[in-house]
């Protein structure tokens, strides 16, 4: 906790929103019926309902698995990172600040004043795609909270990153460890103890 004093947001005050823009659209699905024809009975909320289920999915095994998530099509990879906390005392615990009126700052000593981050990356060999810099990613809020949540029972298990570590290592040595392991596991499969070859 500081001394400086914590001005209190005006929650009535008026607000700007930007003009969010959906792609799950009527034209999506348009395009989406010309290349699968099959699927040209599917309405728009089921369309929508299906992506979202199948986002929910990814984010989920995301949190579960150390290694994150290959995405559809080669469009990058998402895992989460244990980060160590900024130096800068940028963490602030807005909801103690406004109840004591001073600046209060988040420690986080239930993780080793770690904090998690989700992180994108296309920086691979295998998804060199045009434009490919201009790509990023955005959780949805579900997703961050979910993050929040679990992050303390198992902060240990996440890929540690520190000040200095570029994704695009951490990302090759992932790639790297999950062919070891699909070779691995097909070796388990081919193999047969009576085949004395």
């Amino acid at each position: 906790m500081s001394n400086k004093p914590y001005k209190k947001p005006d929650l009535n005050a008026p607000r700007y929103r930007e003009k969010v823009f959906s792609v799950l659209n009527s034209k999506l699905l348009e395009e989406f019926k010309e290349k699968y024809p099959r699927y040209k009975d599917v309405e728009l909320l089921h369309f929508k309902e299906i992506v979202k289920q199948f986002n929910e999915t990814v984010w989920e095994e995301v949190i579960d698995n150390r290694d994150g998530v290959e995405l559809p099509d080669g469009i990058g990879f998402i895992f989460i990172a244990s980060t160590p906390a900024s130096k800068h005392k940028n963490n602030i615990n807005f909801k103690q600040s406004a109840e004591l009126g001073v600046t209060v700052h988040n420690k986080n000593w239930e993780t080793d004043n770690r904090l998690a981050k989700i992180m994108y990356s296309n920086y691979h060999a295998k998804y060199r795609f045009a434009f490919r810099e201009l790509w990023g990613f955005q959780a949805v809020r579900q997703f961050k909270r979910t993050v929040a949540q679990t992050f303390p029972e198992n902060y240990m298990r996440y890929v540690q990153l520190t000040g200095t570590t570029r994704v695009s290592d951490i990302f090759s040595k992932v790639v790297d460890r999950k062919i070891e392991t699909r070779n691995y596991n097909n070796s388990i499969d081919e193999y047969n103890e009576f085949e004395l070859d």
